[in-house]
């Protein structure tokens, strides 16, 4: 699309954090900073720490020194600076209400800043009586809500490494990470709620505590639980103690999603998580005070990290633990208008059900306070635009982001100064030098290859656990093009003339029919526009040495008085619309029509397992799938298939 969906006002953009940066280091329109921030690094992070206030105890004499210019891993970040990474979340906190925690009951639980200061004391205090020093691990097995937040400020308060899973995982899932970092000490949660039903967790716990015997385990929620009664004595604590340590020294270890195998352990440095994360809030996002950010997550996904990082820019945050679909889709819409929030962030997957089910926000709250909706954990397909302009707010801010894990920040992002086209990025985070590359190393623009990044920037992981040679995090990042020292992400994605990016799906996903690599997101971005279709799954599979592609579609729920279109209208349209908009190529060979579309617990698509049962191969990591259940239908359709590769398609209607 050659026409903009939605562009701020002259005022808007004059008033935004970005524009204010960029009239700071005297560029005079954005394609310059970027170019300035990658070309020059060194003065672009010094005059960002600078900008985004960050809170020193010992200060830097520089940003950075490469102590080899042919290794991005040779960079030290701010040598000689320490801080404390609580410190700085803390120090951004404005007077009164700082956090509202919610719950899918209806329950509201406001803090203060003087209260959530004094709670952080406390378990500090509670920390430190059982032992725990800089370096030690600490973890969460924690809803959404503000005792995660506060166990994570306390924890890294004291120069400790935070980790955190989500409940649901169940035993299996919590073992597959917390075994390989043998926590000190572990917050659990006794019961979960969600989707109106609460679960009970201390089975589980009961399983964990037998494999991890040297862990301490203090369950959280009152005053009556272990950890209530342990950290008693400490309720008047006011002064938090504080540890200063390297911009380096790690804040976070997180998990890989364990797609691919057993869950990757990625360290995390406290100023390189801060200052990235305070550039995408301000800059990128133009969060600040007086905004209140509500990003739906757990705590075992990324996102969850940088939603807390929203406290040291000074924005409100609001907490939700449960399901946004109970008692119906309408629960985020009207909590923004309850709480006011100004920045909503949620999932591609969210939205596309929104879609499906008709749901009209517009109708069912006053969201008249939203000025920016981030969405991320998948490619935002362009009808998504479209609807959200529609059904949820004209004048509003619509930003595609886009990273991951490994580096627990984004590539690629919204820009206030820039226009948003529908299905497109807007533009490469600052400071990250990003390109798509084919395999033999040709950077190309109009066309997909990998996602790549030239340049070090500082939230590079400062390595794997347990990885003290590198091996693992050198093979997971750099060798994809031997010879070259560049990162690697495992995105395929598509720079477009105008510098925005288009996400064409997971690298390691991408189908290759009669050689013509092809992103499965290209094929998701038509399907999913056809009325009646809810969500879809496309894999390859091999056929007499050929990989063909297969897709499996789930239908809109249609109400009891409205028939359903048929299944063959439906397929024809699909292979039509394909055809027309795509190539032959990207032609399915079989359509199979599926109850479910198996994710994993943070909402995205599982092709790899898929095409793992269709060719009889073990699943790597089944505790990362979200609905496992779903998983029975592609083992009959498995059935459907010949063995040696020969085929026998049934069409698999319902």
């Amino acid at each position: 699309m050659t026409t903009p969906i939605w562009q701020a006002s002259p005022s808007r953009k004059n008033s935004s954090y970005m524009h204010q940066f960029l009239k700071k280091v005297g560029a005079t329109e954005w394609h310059t900073l970027y170019i300035w921030s990658i070309e020059e690094p060194e003065p672009f992070w010094w005059q960002l720490a600078q900008f985004c206030e960050i809170r020193w105890h010992t200060p830097p004499r520089c940003s950075m020194v490469q102590k080899d210019p042919a290794s991005m891993r040779s960079v030290e970040w701010f040598p000689d600076g320490t801080l404390n990474f609580a410190e700085n979340l803390l120090a951004g906190l404005p007077s009164g209400e700082v956090i509202l925690e919610c719950r899918e009951d209806g329950s509201r639980v406001p803090w203060t800043d003087t209260a959530l200061r004094s709670r952080v004391a406390q378990w500090c205090k509670g920390l430190q009586a059982v032992g725990v020093q800089p370096g030690d691990v600490v973890a969460g097995v924690l809803p959404n809500g503000v005792d995660a937040i506060i166990g994570m400020l306390a924890a890294t308060a004291l120069g400790a490494i935070w980790s955190s899973c989500s409940p649901d995982f169940g035993p299996a899932g919590i073992l597959d990470r917390l075994s390989q970092v043998q926590p000190k000490v572990c917050f659990y949660t006794s019961t979960y709620l969600y989707n109106g039903k609460t679960y009970g967790c201390e089975e589980g716990i009961q399983t964990c505590r037998q494999a991890l015997p040297d862990t301490q385990w203090f369950s959280v929620g009152n005053s009556e639980t272990t950890w209530g009664q342990w950290i008693r004595p400490w309720a008047g604590a006011v002064e938090i103690p504080f540890v200063y340590k390297a911009f380096s020294h790690p804040a976070y270890i997180l998990f890989s999603s364990g797609t691919t195998g057993r869950p990757k352990c990625i360290v995390h440095g406290a100023g390189g998580t801060l200052l990235q994360h305070k550039k995408e809030l301000l800059l990128h996002s133009d969060i600040g005070p007086g905004d209140t950010l509500l990003f739906y997550t757990t705590c075992g996904w990324m996102m969850w990290n940088w939603m807390v990082s929203a406290l040291s820019v000074g924005a409100r945050l609001l907490t939700y633990d449960g399901s946004v679909a109970h008692p119906d889709l309408s629960v985020l819409w009207k909590l923004v208008e309850e709480a006011r929030i100004t920045v909503l962030g949620t999932s591609p997957k969210f939205i596309a059900t929104c879609m499906a089910q008709e749901i009209h926000p517009i109708k069912i709250a006053d969201l008249s306070s939203l000025r920016t909706l981030l969405a991320t954990g998948a490619p935002l397909l362009a009808e998504h635009y479209h609807w959200l302009y529609r059904e949820v707010k004209a004048d509003m801010h619509v930003a595609s982001i886009s990273g991951g894990t490994d580096i627990l920040s984004c590539f690629m992002l919204g820009n206030p100064l820039l226009p948003v086209y529908p299905g497109e990025i807007q533009a490469p985070g600052l400071g990250m030098a990003i390109s798509a590359r084919r395999e033999d190393f040709t950077d190309v623009v109009g066309e997909k290859a990998e996602l790549v990044c030239t340049a070090p920037f500082v939230s590079m992981p400062i390595g794997f656990w347990k990885d003290p040679e590198e091996a693992a995090y050198r093979q997971t990042y750099f060798s994809f093009f031997p010879g070259r020292d560049v990162w690697r992400h495992g995105d395929y994605i598509e720079v477009t003339p105008r510098g925005g990016i288009v996400v064409h799906g997971r690298s390691d996903a991408t189908l290759n029919p009669g050689g013509i690599r092809i992103g499965t997101a290209e094929i998701y971005r038509q399907v999913e526009s056809i009325a009646g279709i809810q969500d879809s799954l496309a894999v390859g599979y091999v056929i007499e040495g050929e990989e063909q592609v297969l897709l499996f579609v789930q239908r809109t729920p249609v109400p009891l008085h409205e028939v359903a279109p048929a299944v063959e209208k439906l397929e024809a349209q699909i292979r039509s619309v394909i055809r027309s908009t795509l190539t032959p190529r990207h032609v399915p060979s079989r359509i199979f029509w599926v109850q479910q579309i198996p994710y994993t617990r943070n909402g995205k698509k599982m092709e790899l397992v898929v095409k793992s049962i269709l060719h009889k191969q073990p699943i790597v990591n089944p505790n990362s799938i979200g609905n496992p259940e779903a998983l029975a239908e592609y083992e009959a359709i498995r059935l459907q298939l010949q063995p040696e590769g020969r085929q026998n398609f049934v069409s698999h209607p319902h």
